[in-house]
């Protein structure tokens, strides 16, 4: 059996999805920018993308601006946000996504900010109070804080950080690319000024997504070099990953109750079967289902003398996981978000993520393959 429980990483491009752009392929190829009728075709399929997906975030098209992925939507919301607004001070915490903290770090190392990061407890909850006395104690700030870890699931509140930004007059941006297409975002309520989204993390194509910017903040470009995305993002628009993107994001709003019913299912039924089988098992952030991201779990193995092992043996089961963020494979560094929770590090460490395509067989033969490899190295 062949198991994908690294849906954090990216998820399977869904058929109706690929349909959709195997047909912009085939039939629209002119340029966006030009102005005969080969390019109006392809600007009107990126302006109905763009309204389908304000649409389904109740928010304006012209605050939804085309970027290549998540990480240059952080970018461009920290970089310019800062810079534009003249920003002295900046707060986040140890456990954001690399492409918030490694440049969060590069702006203080240049000398452009100080950075405050907020305390989080062992489960990777923020504390709130400390969030309100940094930007008490500071000038005007920039806040960026995801809505769920990546790594370890762990939820943020978005409204109440969006209060206490609100109250300090500070800049709130929010890396939602693990929640957008898996909660709905009421854009027109939530009080962030930037939110990102990457298509293949819910079922859309690699290399598109979205920055929303809120029409209360201005901000110049980050990729000079043309007119295109309204003068914010110079570059010929992806289009046929942008009418992937919509329509993603599309069925995602459709079938999301549904959905999330299902796969926060496979997850709680995948935590009981460990814990049944796995003698000491136990499990890093948040797993109360209104606590924790339902698509991720991230589970902490006893002590083992093979623990290294551990991920080469689930891959070569047949078994594809990850034993943090995939943007961190490879690395020998370890996890930076287990070590700002205080994680054991004799415990081997695995993310396990879900979508819709899970099944509870493939729950049963990962945990007795988990199950056997403990055995063996007890």
């Amino acid at each position: 059996m062949r198991v994908y429980f690294d849906n954090a990483a990216t998820t399977p491009l869904d058929t109706e999805v690929m349909k959709q752009m195997y047909n912009v392929m085939e039939s629209t190829y002119g340029n966006p920018s030009s102005i005969h009728a080969h390019g109006r075709e392809a600007r009107t399929l990126i302006e109905k993308s763009r309204k389908t997906i304000a649409n389904l975030l109740h928010t304006s098209p012209a605050e939804i601006f085309f970027t290549s992925s998540g990480t240059e939507a952080d970018n461009t919301a920290i970089r310019c946000g800062i810079a534009d607004h003249n920003i002295k001070h900046a707060i986040t915490t140890r456990l954001e996504h690399h492409a918030v903290i490694h440049t969060m770090e590069a702006l203080e190392k240049a000398g452009s900010i100080k950075l405050s990061f907020v305390d989080v407890d062992d489960k990777g909850n923020i504390d709130y109070d400390h969030l309100e006395g940094l930007l008490k104690d500071n000038d005007r700030s920039f806040v960026s804080l995801m809505h769920a870890n990546n790594e370890i699931g762990t939820l943020s509140d978005m409204e109440r950080v969006g209060d206490i930004c609100e109250a300090y007059n500070a800049i709130y941006h929010c890396d939602t690319v693990q929640t957008m297409g898996h909660y709905r975002h009421d854009l027109a309520k939530l009080k962030a000024h930037f939110l990102v989204c990457a298509a293949h993390k819910l079922h859309g194509p690699k290399g598109v997504g979205f920055l929303h910017i809120n029409h209360r903040i201005k901000i110049k470009p980050f990729i000079y070099g043309g007119a295109q995305e309204r003068n914010m993002r110079g570059g010929t628009e992806n289009i046929y990953g942008i009418v992937g993107l919509a329509k993603a994001l599309e069925i995602a709003y459709s079938e999301m109750d549904q959905h999330r019913e299902y796969i926060q299912g496979l997850k709680s039924y995948m935590i009981n079967q460990l814990v049944e089988n796995i003698p000491g098992v136990s499990f890093n952030g948040e797993i109360d289902a209104d606590k924790s991201l339902y698509t991720v779990i991230s589970v902490s193995f006893p002590e083992m003398e093979m623990a290294d092992m551990l991920l080469f043996n689930l891959d070569i089961a047949g078994i594809s996981a990850s034993g943090g963020s995939a943007c961190s494979s490879g690395s020998d560094i370890g996890s930076h978000v287990l070590t700002a929770i205080g994680a054991s590090a004799t415990r081997p460490s695995v993310r396990f993520s879900f979508s819709k395509y899970n099944t509870k067989e493939e729950v049963d033969y990962t945990v007795a393959k988990l199950r056997e490899f403990c055995m063996v190295s007890a």
